[in-house]
């Protein structure tokens, strides 16, 4: 009996710890025949390379190679080239994940071609469309016809959209899987002891979002209370090469200038586990970084004023401070005085999301045959 074929995509690093789950669970069932395909939206061979290395990913099947542009000619090219290898490959399903514009591309495609898909983490919402993200998964989620969700009030957002309730499954978080499953590898790193750096010493921050970086007014009210953080405990800022060249371009190097701010190169996953999990707080614009640190127990200050994880926020280790310096200011020092919330891991966040949604897949393929 011939073996249903489910294409799995992927274009970005935050993809690769959802996939990696997802393919190695489905891959456990013979009745699938599991292709891989990178459409190349990061275009960083090298920490590709790492990513694959380190969450024991298989070697592409396809690589599209489609680089860095816009939103709108990243998301044509992902669509030109995607369409030419779905003509050869003809898959029976199409798995996407996460809201960058290789998910946005591929949900379109296969909706022509008339590929079902699969959307893993369906149902998120920041209720902000200035977010292109946003634009992506409302898209994404009217377009799929399995939707697995990650949290109940996704539920609540799918259905307001209109989306059938037959369609919807809730079984947890895929990035969670990867975090539990690598969290003693990444846990026997030398990270500290090469950085010098001591457990609960330092916080550490990621910042790439364009309200916050390509605003000059913006960037620097966050770099003012990044100084002040400093003055207590050190930064450690793996930086995002697009947001090391708006800080040159709006000349603030010089403001982090005898600041305790180290900026480093973006690590590797196990690396940055390992900086998070030692951290005593993680500062983020990154909506990822909101669910690792919940499950970690480490507090988190997201430099937004609305999340796509409200979970993390009214179950987790997540708070919302916006981009003024002195929110963000008071919040550090809530957690540095041993102050902030407690919290708890939400359901299914259990390592156990891509067991679940490769039985689901199994039993519905099994059905239609």
């Amino acid at each position: 009996m011939r073996k249903v074929k489910i294409a799995v995509v992927a274009g970005a690093r935050p993809n690769f710890m959802k996939v990696a789950p997802l393919i190695s669970e489905l891959n456990k069932i013979g009745a699938f025949d599991t292709v891989l395909v990178h459409t190349g939206q990061h275009y960083d061979r090298e920490m590709s390379a790492i990513f694959f290395k380190e969450l024991g990913l298989p070697a592409p099947d396809k690589y599209l190679g489609v680089g860095s542009a816009s939103h709108a000619v990243q998301t044509a090219r992902v669509m030109e080239a995607l369409e030419k290898y779905f003509l050869k490959l003809r898959p029976d399903l199409a798995v996407v994940v996460g809201d960058v514009n290789s998910t946005l591309a591929a949900s379109v495609v296969c909706s022509k071609m008339l590929i079902p898909v699969a959307h893993v983490e369906a149902g998120l919402r920041s209720f902000d469309r200035t977010m292109p993200e946003e634009i992506n998964r409302i898209v994404t989620d009217s377009l799929s016809s399995y939707l697995f969700t990650t949290s109940p009030e996704a539920r609540i957002n799918l259905l307001k959209e209109g989306a059938k309730p037959a369609a919807i499954y809730f079984t947890g978080n895929v990035m969670i899987d990867t975090l539990k499953k690598l969290k003693k590898a990444a846990e026997r790193r030398n990270t500290l002891a090469e950085m010098e750096l001591n457990k609960n010493g330092y916080a550490l921050l990621t910042l790439h979002r364009p309200s916050n970086v390509d605003d000059r007014e913006s960037f620097v009210k966050i770099i003012k209370a990044l100084k002040y953080i400093s003055t207590k405990l050190t930064v450690v800022f793996p930086a995002h090469p697009r947001t090391v060249k708006q800080l040159s371009k709006f000349g603030l190097a010089g403001l982090l200038k005898g600041a305790d701010i180290r900026l480093i190169k973006p690590a590797g996953y196990l690396d940055f586990l390992n900086l998070m999990a030692n951290s005593k707080f993680v500062l983020t614009d990154s909506g990822g970084i909101q669910e690792e640190t919940t499950v970690l127990g480490i507090p988190c200050l997201t430099l937004r004023n609305n999340t796509e994880r409200p979970i993390t926020v009214s179950q987790g280790t997540n708070l919302l401070v916006g981009g003024e310096s002195s929110a963000i200011s008071a919040a550090a020092d809530k957690i540095l005085n041993n102050s902030f919330k407690k919290a708890k891991i939400p359901r299914f966040w259990d390592g156990k999301a891509a067991v679940r949604i490769a039985s689901i897949l199994k039993r519905e393929f099994s059905n239609r045959k």
